[in-house]
């Protein structure tokens, strides 16, 4: 593996690890949650100011200069449209929003440890989308306890309900009491394949 394919692998978890970072837009900064959306955007609630200009930066987890920096185009959907399934996934991730207005990101541009990365190889759709809601309602509905055992062994975080809320070839995402938790496991692409590693996942706990 050479070092540009590194770096891109180490970026790309970072976005998903990371489900939330600090967004520089003109003058202001603040800091903002998002989730990935099944296409491989990033999507997340707006404030209008954040609309209106071409200027803006994603810095993930923090302004760290060693973070990963997305220079990124916000574009502005309607949640009541079809895409409103995406405002639905990161109130599945993270409640409610104190913003109204919601935002998909394209990536144009990344940066990692001084290595520029072309952001469109950051935008990776998830081959597991139309398997994904089957196998969350699985695990949560019947095995909610091995899960929650599942991610104390794993990231050594207690949880009292945790909810399988995201799965795609890498790994899963659980919300816990006080925020998300990323978990990297090899599931693969196919929907047998991965329920099958998730199973298998859960029942060494």
């Amino acid at each position: 593996m050479d070092d540009d394919t590194a770096i891109l692998n180490i970026a790309r978890s970072m976005l998903r690890t990371w489900t939330q970072g600090v967004l520089r837009f003109d003058e202001h900064v603040r800091p903002v949650r998002y989730v990935i959306a099944p296409d491989g955007r990033l999507v997340m609630p707006a404030m209008v100011a954040m609309l209106s200009t071409l200027d803006t930066a994603l810095h993930i987890p923090d302004e760290d200069p060693d973070g990963l920096q997305l220079l990124v185009e916000l574009h502005e959907f309607d949640p009541d449209s079809a895409e409103g399934a995406m405002a639905d996934r990161w109130r599945i991730y993270h409640g409610e929003p104190e913003d109204v207005r919601w935002a998909v990101l394209d990536i144009d541009f990344a940066r990692l440890h001084g290595i520029a990365i072309d952001g469109e190889a950051l935008v990776v759709p998830n081959p597991l989308t139309d398997a994904e809601p089957k196998l969350c309602a699985m695990v949560n509905r019947e095995h909610a306890d091995a899960l929650a055992a599942f991610v104390a062994a794993a990231r050594d975080v207690t949880a009292s309900a945790p909810l399988l809320v995201g799965i795609d070839p890498t790994g899963v995402d659980v919300r816990v009491d006080h925020g998300m938790v990323r978990v990297e496991l090899a599931l693969g692409n196919d929907e047998v394949i991965a329920a099958k590693s998730l199973q298998e996942a859960l029942n060494v706990v």
